[in-house]
């Protein structure tokens, strides 16, 4: 019969095979056939037990892995793995004692720690890192070759940091010089003050709260900035919500000028949007909807473009998916191919529907909004590191206030009618599938009526003339029928021709 440790080792065989692991019994052992190999129960020194994996990677013993039954709480077993990672036999070729890669799993969860960082504590990941990703870490500088080669011996930053051992994200991200940035707004500044703190006590999520117009792109460039720069992120991925709004964010990369000397972003780092389903060997920032990565995760080899164009904002509740997405292991996109994600003003569902494709990575996660929900700031486990409203934006003068003004057309209270001619097409989407039909209609049907992007200049136009008594201009400036308390608002409304009222 088969025992409930039994399956569990079972699952843990077929996830380490997909991460690219040869599994091996202790009596077979064989170091060279492939460079990552995991050696069921290996005995370790007296007074260890036996490991229930032993991890080597180009024949040296790196990590080791303790499995458990299913539902079985990892939170104690942490001591059990960094007993296993102090017990090497004396006779075993190791790069660092204890082994600096201890795994917990159950087939179902898993959970990892570096010994190599700062703090080691262990957080849940998707699946186990591939071994030409500890090879990776392993090869990474020490802290005290990496801060050497960032800062100059007499800047008066540097001091002293580890030399014994390869320095990881964790401890490279408390070294991140002083953000002194000139020509950024304070508020910016405060923001990456805050971030960066939040980081070097290795909180895993962050939310950044901004008014709309406050320039938060600019401020998550320059954060990607000193993260790639200074903490060494292999890859960022940019998260937006439609494809127009991933063009404008690679224009903001492809114009950011460093602070310390002036050369661009993309001078420097290959920036890349997506448009197919390959990412780039040397991009460093990688730009896409979450609709078309999850699409890359799942593999498939082509993707419906308009889906990209169309705005979770404005998909209607009954298109969007009715339970969470399923997410599988994907070997080109490892959980570990990105540092940091920075999602960028998403839709509700991305922190329901779409979380998997988010807690799929082992990644810092930091999300920018305007106006978040509380299901965002469970998401993020409450840690809000900035929170800039449009009132103190308006203060600082890096927005402009504005009053609404509701208007009403014949059309828009009254509705209308389009006369079906002979031969007239009509085209209806289905709103679950997007599939497009065309129906010839048998009689004039009511309408919803689209104002076209051509004729909004004109509307706004004849509204504001509409209203030119009641915004009273002065010297260039607009008192908006207030008496002015400080400095007035810059206002174009005086520019207007006169145009006659609307009907």
């Amino acid at each position: 019969m088969t025992t409930p440790e039994h399956q569990a080792r079972a699952v843990i065989d077929q996830q380490l095979e997909e991460s690219g692991w040869v599994i091996q019994d202790r009596a077979e052992i064989n170091l060279s056939a492939g460079l990552g190999v995991a050696i069921r129960e290996f005995k370790m020194k007296s007074g260890h037990g036996f490991a229930d994996y032993l991890l080597f990677v180009d024949s040296q013993a790196v990590g080791v892995l303790e499995a458990k039954k299913a539902g079985f709480p990892l939170g104690g077993v942490e001591v059990q793995g960094q007993k296993y990672s102090e017990g090497l036999p004396g006779n075993l070729d190791a790069p660092y004692a204890p082994l600096p890669f201890c795994y917990l799993s159950t087939g179902v969860e898993t959970r990892f720690s570096n010994n190599f960082d700062p703090h080691p504590r262990s957080r849940r990941i998707f699946q186990f890192h591939r071994p030409e990703t500890l090879v990776e870490w392993l090869e990474m500088e020490t802290l005290d070759e990496w801060v050497k080669s960032l800062s100059p011996p007499d800047d008066g930053l540097y001091t002293f940091a580890e030399d014994n051992k390869p320095s990881t994200l964790r401890s490279r991200i408390q070294t991140l010089p002083p953000d002194h940035i000139p020509n950024l707004w304070q508020n910016k500044v405060k923001v990456i003050t805050n971030l960066e703190q939040s980081l070097k006590k290795d909180k895993p999520r962050a939310l950044i709260q901004m008014a709309t117009g406050s320039g938060k792109t600019l401020l998550a460039v320059t954060a990607i900035y000193r993260l790639i720069k200074y903490g060494g992120a292999r890859r960022v991925l940019f998260l937006v919500d439609r494809g127009n709004l991933a063009e404008q964010t690679e224009k903001e990369f492809a114009g950011y000028r460093t602070p310390d000397d002036n050369r661009k972003f993309t001078e420097l780092y290959n920036v890349q949007r997506l448009q197919s389903a390959t990412i780039g060997s040397s991009s460093k920032v990688v730009i896409s909807t979450i609709q078309r990565f999850y699409s890359m995760l799942k593999g498939e080899p082509e993707f419906d473009e308009e889906s990209d164009e169309l705005s979770l904002f404005e998909t209607e509740e009954a298109a969007l998916p009715k339970e969470p997405l399923p997410v599988v292991y994907n070997k080109a996109i490892p959980p570990e191919y990105f540092d940091v994600i920075i999602i960028d003003e998403c839709h509700r569902s991305i922190y329901s529907l779409w979380r998997q494709v988010l807690e799929y990575f082992d990644a810092y996660l930091i999300g920018l909004t305007a106006t978040p929900a509380k299901h965002t700031f469970g998401f993020f486990n409450q840690n809000l590191v900035m929170e800039y409203s449009h009132e103190e934006a308006v203060a600082d003068g890096v927005n402009v206030d504005f009053e609404i003004y509701k208007i009403r057309t014949q059309i828009t209270a009254g509705g209308s009618t389009i006369e079906a001619e002979d031969g007239t097409m009509v085209g209806i989407r289905d709103r679950q599938t997007r599939q497009l039909r065309w129906e010839q209609p048998d009689e004039a049907s009511p309408a919803t009526v689209i104002v076209q992007s051509d004729t909004v200049p004109s509307l706004i136009l004849r509204v504001a003339a509409g209203h030119d008594q009641s915004l009273p201009v002065t010297n260039g400036n607009c008192t908006s029928g207030q008496a002015a308390t400080g400095p007035a608002l810059p206002c174009r409304l005086h520019f207007f021709p006169p145009c006659p009222s609307l009907e």
